[in-house]
């Protein structure tokens, strides 16, 4: 199911949370890449525990992010609901020098096998990726 018309204040919690530099860094890596484990983006962001934690909070909060937890593990996707949304936002802001360092970012640590979260997922792997 998608949002194809909601209210205004809904609206405004999602656009309020994009309006964020670092949580549009969070939503375009996620975007592009799928769901994501917390310590992959710390160590790709370069932010603390506690910043990447805050602002993962704030996304999900906002209605943008879903959980799937494996263990002690959780991995973050973008709702299905808002993905079209997310796109058209991120769409503007896909060229910037510092979006474009965070996803060389995570396909150098992907090629060098250092992401914690694509170890787990091929352990336990989604609905999604179950069918494919």
């Amino acid at each position: 199911m998608r949002l194809k018309h909601f209210r205004l204040d809904i609206g405004a919690q999602i656009f309020l949370a994009c309006s964020d530099r670092s949580r549009l860094r969070v939503l375009h890596l996620i975007l592009q890449n799928g769901e994501m484990c917390i310590t992959d983006l710390e160590r790709i962001l370069d932010f603390t525990q506690s910043k990447t934690s805050r602002h993962i909070l704030y996304l999900k909060n906002s209605g943008i992010l879903n959980t799937r937890k494996i263990n002690q593990w959780s991995f973050y996707q973008i709702k299905d609901e808002v993905l079209d949304l997310i796109r058209q936002i991120v769409q503007f802001v896909v060229k910037d020098p510092e979006l474009l360092k965070d996803q060389d970012t995570y396909k150098t640590m992907e090629s060098n096998r250092e992401l914690a979260g694509l170890r787990l997922k091929s352990l336990y792997p989604t609905p999604r990726e179950k069918e494919l």
